[in-house]
């Protein structure tokens, strides 16, 4: 083989090895499709790593209501498993509450608490919150300890459309009448004795 027909040989392969390994992927290939960048918060304590993690504001009309309620949303994933205790929002939130009480996370394998019904719900809040903020948020693991991080807020618009804002909680029921009370005020009545003549 001449030192021009090796030459050629090499061209050849420069070119083709690249066309032929992209003709794998297809016209369906993921690289081609859009994919909407995460703009939560991350952060990552003792083995425990918090992920996406942001809070679901008001629609882009305006702001939500003070005293009302918002939702957390995130993705957690414990290297040796642990359980997520509580959460709380010091200067945001009076109280949070957590579906089901708390959240036990099995070792290396994410627990997903992306919705669309939020299963973290901010109750009591001081402010209204705004689209483009930030919420502390302070996540407290039994084994990890409490995990503080700067949470987004993100407005129910665009990917975040079909998420659901926190369920309203039902009114307490109304007090009954007592019906004992009420029948042995209507037994009482006693029959009186009429003359004869």
């Amino acid at each position: 083989m001449t030192r021009w027909n090796r030459r050629m040989l090499f061209g050849v392969l420069a070119v083709l090895v690249p066309a032929l390994a992209g003709c794998e992927a297809g016209l369906n290939a993921p690289t081609l499709e859009f994919h909407p960048a995460a703009f939560g918060a991350y952060a990552s304590k003792n083995g425990v790593s918090i992920s996406n993690a942001f809070v679901l504001g008001p629609s882009l009309s305006g702001p939500a209501v003070a005293g009302s309620r918002a939702g957390v949303f995130l993705s957690i994933t414990a290297e040796n498993g642990d359980k997520l205790v509580s959460v709380s929002a010091p200067g945001t939130a009076t109280g949070a509450k957590i579906a089901g009480g708390s959240v036990s996370l099995p070792p290396a394998a994410p627990v997903d608490l992306t919705g669309p019904v939020p299963q973290v719900v901010l109750t009591g809040l001081a402010n209204p919150l705004m689209s483009g903020g930030t919420v502390t948020l302070q996540l407290k693991f039994a084994e990890a300890g409490t995990v503080t991080m700067a949470v987004p807020v993100e407005p129910q618009a665009y990917q975040y459309s079909t998420f659901s804002p926190p369920p309203t909680p039902a009114p307490p029921p109304a007090k009954k009448a007592n019906p004992s009370a009420s029948a042995s005020a209507s037994g009482s009545a006693t029959p009186t004795a009429t003359a004869t003549p």
